[in-house]
């Protein structure tokens, strides 16, 4: 009796029942769609979407010839197109950066150089001030101090204060010169001490030179301590009519002419001579 059932596949042979859908071949591999990552990627993509579109054309002729519906003809060459031509916007970022360093030479522009005054542009007021302050240090020897002081004084010369810093900056002067010119005029006609002289230059009340203006004076200066003294001595008596010992006392008083006691001595002792 022959049997009517369908004889056994063999071993190893794929199952009827299991043949993939649309006509794809058994153990076929399906094509991977997120291979598409690849057109990112300018030079190596080209080569994967050329393969992968291989792929999907090879798996359109088994279903066209395995299928007679033409739906998954139409699927698989709808996703057969894919535009590289997508990739061109990194390319055109080029321009962008041109133009980005074409900015920059704006950057170079320094108009606070031209701003700045051309050399010899001055005021007429500093020159003015600075003819002033020439006059003060060759005919009074005054101090840099004094002269700016004198210059900006509301009883003075009423200068502005940059006219002023700009004479005193300019001023051709020896500050150690005009010192001891001061000093030897207050000894000439003041018969001062070696140490009120001292305190008369440096005094913000007297001349304003510095400390080592003032020491250089008193230590340059000729000046004979002894007869300065006898002179003072004698203006005291002449014009206070002042005793003696008052007159000594006056003389070696800190608060007074400044003279050592060795120098109020010797005028008080000479005071008739």
């Amino acid at each position: 009796m022959n049997s009517t059932l369908p004889p056994s596949p063999e071993p190893g042979a794929p199952d009827p029942s299991s043949a993939p859908q649309f006509g794809m071949p058994a153990g076929a591999p399906a094509p991977a769609p997120q291979k598409k990552r690849g057109k990112w990627f300018i030079a190596g993509g080209c080569g994967c979407l050329a393969i992968i579109a291989l792929a999907i054309a090879g798996c359109s002729a088994i279903v066209a010839t395995s299928s007679g519906d033409g739906e998954d003809s139409s699927t698989t060459t709808e996703a057969a197109p894919v535009a590289p031509e997508e990739e061109a916007p990194a390319e055109e970022a080029a321009p962008e950066e041109a133009a980005i360093d074409e900015e920059v030479p704006a950057e170079e522009e320094a108009p606070a150089e031209e701003e700045a005054p051309a050399e010899g542009d001055v005021p007429a007021e500093y020159t003015s001030a600075l003819n002033s302050a020439e006059s003060y240090s060759e005919m009074l020897h005054m101090s840099k101090q004094g002269i700016f002081d004198q210059l900006t004084s509301e009883y003075g010369d009423q200068f502005s204060e940059e006219a002023a810093q700009y004479a005193v900056d300019n001023l051709e002067a020896d500050w150690n010169d005009n010192a001891l010119k001061s000093a030897e005029s207050y000894s000439e006609t003041l018969h001062m001490s070696k140490q009120g002289i001292y305190d008369q230059l440096t005094s913000e009340y007297g001349e304003q030179f510095t400390e080592e203006q003032a020491q250089y004076a008193i230590d340059t200066i000729v000046a004979d301590w002894n007869q300065n003294a006898l002179e003072s001595a004698k203006s005291y008596r002449d014009t206070m009519d002042m005793s003696p010992e008052a007159i000594r006392d006056q003389l070696s008083s800190e608060y007074g002419d400044q003279f050592t006691q060795e120098e109020a001595d010797y005028a008080v002792e000479n005071l008739d001579g």
